[in-house]
């Protein structure tokens, strides 16, 4: 294995990498509540200032980005490392925005209460070979309570949202399996990987596993949590495990294939590029880093 590699430093808890066909690296920088775009050396140009608290990035089939913005976290900075801390007093409620690369013009395409739906801290996105979309939300937690929130399914042109798996508990990372049949959802204070049959688009298996649709895939030892996800050509699940620092890579069929250490405990997410898709870029939230190094295996093609 390659080492990591620091891309870019000063980043305010960078999340949601989206790897550009020009080697540069578009993510969030959720504490900023801004979407940066980093080139290969490093150098940083802010495409967007949505505000709230941007975390989830993909691209869309018009070419524009979808962003998953949580309305915004508190923080506490301690020993180098930057955390979010609780829902922001200026919690802006959770929507799903669409950003135009070129002119920065941010759009709300969902907002909480759009058809019937609840959206408290939107967090990871997927598109399907449909051209919708499949999103977790993680909700908020506040003193004394925490939401109880679900995974929803949307179409890119705004016509339609819909809650399709409730509940989930506290739903983070989320992709699609290569064949587009299997939707699977990272749980951060479970850390569980969870499995979903995808029926239809939109639609999950109901009766997938027991007490409910999803089928229970890997579930680590320890105290750690799960963050976000990508998945690989091959079709393991590179889940970022916060507490043991890195990427759990992990078999559909549920067996750890590996475990890639990083340096920042807040290591959160993972995304390829390059002409094979063999350079992995990683968030190190906590210390504001984006990183990249040499992956032994190709990382998923997206739709977009």
């Amino acid at each position: 294995m390659s080492t990591l590699t620091p891309m870019a430093t000063g980043l305010r808890f960078p999340e949601g990498p989206v790897a550009m066909p020009d080697g540069s690296v578009i993510l969030v920088e959720i504490a900023a509540g801004r979407i940066t775009r980093v080139a290969p050396d490093g150098d940083k140009h802010v495409i967007a200032t949505p505000g709230g608290g941007p975390n989830g990035l993909a691209m869309g089939p018009d070419g524009k980005l979808y962003c998953c913005n949580n309305g915004g976290f508190n923080w506490i900075e301690s020993g180098g490392f930057l955390a979010p801390h609780g829902q922001a007093d200026n919690y802006t409620g959770g929507r799903i925005e669409r950003i135009d690369i070129e002119t920065g013009a941010v759009e709300i395409l969902y907002r909480d209460g759009d058809f019937g739906c609840s959206l408290r801290g939107p967090n990871d996105i997927v598109f399907d070979a449909h051209g919708g979309f499949w999103f977790t939300d993680h909700g908020k937690t506040r003193e004394r309570e925490r939401d109880v929130t679900g995974i929803f399914y949307a179409k890119a042109d705004g016509s339609h949202l819909e809650e399709v798996i409730f509940p989930s508990e506290n739903p983070n990372g989320i992709g699609l399996s290569p064949d587009g049949t299997r939707l699977y959802a990272a749980e951060t204070y479970t850390c569980r990987l969870t499995a979903f049959n995808v029926v239809a688009p939109g639609k999950v298996d109901g009766g997938a596993g027991p007490g409910g649709p999803g089928i229970p895939l890997y579930r680590p030892a320890g105290y750690k949590f799960f963050d976000s996800l990508g998945v690989e050509e091959c079709g393991n699940i590179c889940v970022a495990t916060i507490g043991e620092s890195g990427i759990s890579v992990i078999s559909p069929a549920g067996d750890l294939v590996d475990f890639v250490a990083t340096p920042d405990i807040f290591t959160t997410n993972i995304c390829w590029g390059g002409p094979d898709r063999r350079t992995a870029y990683i968030t190190l939230s906590g210390s504001g880093v984006l990183a990249r190094m040499d992956w032994p295996r190709p990382g998923l093609k997206l739709e977009y």
